[in-house]
């Protein structure tokens, strides 16, 4: 299970690292969603998806 699990989460973290680099939020806006990924994988990707940066325009896929 860990096998299958472990490549989507670094995916998954790659993907929104990425896409918040790419926004047109702010320097300090950017370096704190990073933080909170970083620190809080799950929650923070969560929340990420809930509350951050809305204009993903750059991140299509």
């Amino acid at each position: 299970m860990e096998i299958i699990l472990a490549p989507i989460y670094l995916i998954v973290h790659i993907w929104s690292i990425v896409t918040i680099l790419r926004s047109s939020a702010s320097t300090g806006k950017k370096a704190g969603w990073i933080i909170v990924l970083i620190v809080m994988p799950v929650v923070g990707f969560v929340l990420w998806l809930f509350f951050g940066p809305k204009d993903r325009a750059g991140a299509t896929i």
